[in-house]
């Protein structure tokens, strides 16, 4: 009996796993950028001194659906989403180098390159400062050109690159402030082949119908598995009193 009840136990914690990684990504779906999250699970053998008779659900290491958002138009000269694969490097809260696909940038009181996130964003010679000026261009290498302010449309000029990479997605995991991170520590290099889009946005991958279908369903998993452990509840109180009787 005792088998019956901690597969529904198991079943019902992995359930539980999924259904909050499924409402984190329906709560991202309007996040530029937002990669949605996949919950894992896997058998996981409850060996003792008997017999190998237990096998239950253990909740894993949640992976991530790399596959690209859909694009809007801004119009904005700061906006920028990434044409293909690849990453913008910024620098994370603890200092080290994350990646991201969000590209709304804007320049803070000092200066500093920042996203939406307020993360600064990172060039070939470390964070990105933009000087005063009247009009600012993000070329499709990431270059940033600027005209600075009082001088006239044939002054502009080149100042920094906007540090953009393309490391294996096999090799990154998301922190907890939602950087991608080489998995083995380290920086990722520089990649000319990267093309940005100015004026546009990438949005988030989260197909909203399918996150909602998907809460039905392991609300109803769930309920299963509840039903499933006071089954097995009621299947020992049964079989107490059976023993019970003299």
């Amino acid at each position: 009996m005792d088998r019956f009840l901690y597969i529904a136990m198991s079943g019902a914690k992995e359930t539980m796993h999924a259904q909050a990684v499924n409402n984190h990504n329906l709560a991202n779906a309007n996040t530029d950028g937002f990669r949605q999250a996949l919950a894992n699970a896997h058998n996981a053998p409850v060996r003792g001194p008997v017999h190998a008779s237990r096998d239950y659900a253990q909740v894993g290491t949640d992976g991530v659906d790399f596959g690209h958002g859909k694009m809007r138009s801004t119009g904005r000269e700061l906006d920028i989403a990434i044409d293909g694969d690849g990453f913008i490097a910024v620098q994370g809260p603890n200092g080290e180098e994350g990646y991201t696909r969000a590209g709304a940038l804007h320049v803070d009181a000092f200066g500093l390159l920042r996203n939406a996130h307020g993360h600064q964003v990172m060039g070939d010679g470390g964070a990105i400062a933009i000087p005063p000026a009247e009009k600012i261009e993000i070329g499709t290498d990431g270059t940033i050109s600027v005209r600075p302010q009082g001088v006239g449309p044939e002054a502009l000029a080149a100042i920094e690159r906007i540090r953009l990479v393309n490391p294996d997605v096999n090799e990154l995991e998301r922190g907890d402030d939602g950087l991608f991170r080489l998995a083995g520590g380290g920086e990722a290099d520089a990649d000319a082949e990267v093309r940005v889009v100015s004026g546009m946005l990438e949005g988030s991958n989260v197909n909203t119908v399918e996150a909602l279908t998907r809460m039905i369903e392991l609300s109803r998993h769930f309920e299963m598995q509840v039903k499933m452990m006071d089954s097995a509840n009621t299947l020992e109180q049964n079989s107490n009193r059976l023993l019970g009787i003299s």
